[in-house]
């Protein structure tokens, strides 16, 4: 059955892009997880059917993928708002007052941890060690980075967010205007940013430009 047969119901560029990420691996198996990254874009979340319809292009059982997703916490399962923004609670995180930095969050959003917005613009939670101890406390905002966040900042980037509505999240807008303390100096200025509550990667779709 055709990659279009299985996946009728996704719009045509990722009817493409599920096509190619496919061809990319000698087993179809191992594309699951990329295929999930871009169910997920399609949807806004894992939907059972979207599971089951990756489950059948890879030759995977649908227990298998669904065990997947299950188990890594960044394939989302329910519905997420348009802005996921994840602090990190860890040790580094927690000793530099990561959860003063959620509370502000979810005071300024309105949004408890582990919940989304009734309007659907954020969800917010707590994560474990996302690789910015040096940076601590460190928050994602669709998975891009802002380190050195202190609570009040933390408010301030939620308002922005709701306020400005960007189209595109940025880690370098954000850290100059709500970051703080960096793990290292960071290299070439990036523009390129998420879309979506869904890791910015070409492949999948969910990149783009920040606005001038």
């Amino acid at each position: 059955m055709s990659v279009a047969t299985v996946i009728s119901d996704w719009s045509a560029p990722n009817q493409e892009r599920a096509r190619t990420l496919l061809e990319a691996y000698p087993e179809r198996r191992s594309a699951a997880m990329p295929l999930l990254y871009l169910a997920s874009l399609e949807h806004g979340h894992l939907t059972p059917a979207a599971m089951a319809q990756v489950a059948e292009l890879t030759g995977l059982t649908s227990a298998q993928v669904q065990s997947v997703a299950s188990f890594y916490t960044m394939y989302k399962r329910d519905h997420v708002g348009r802005y996921l923004i994840s602090v990190c609670t860890s040790i580094s995180c927690f000793l530099m007052g990561a959860d003063d930095v959620l509370e502000a969050i979810e005071e300024e959003t309105g949004t408890p941890d582990g919940t989304t917005s009734s309007d659907g613009t954020f969800s917010v939670e707590h994560v474990e060690c996302i690789g910015a101890c040096g940076g601590a406390p460190a928050v994602q905002v669709n998975y891009e980075l802002v380190e050195g966040v202190a609570p009040e900042r933390g408010a301030t980037l939620c308002r922005w967010l709701r306020e400005s509505s960007p189209e595109v999240v940025v880690t370098d807008e954000m850290q100059k205007y709500f970051g703080g303390v960096r793990s290292f100096d960071w290299g070439i200025t990036e523009t390129v940013g998420a879309i979506a509550p869904v890791p910015a990667f070409g492949p999948y779709g969910s990149t783009g430009e920040e606005s001038a």
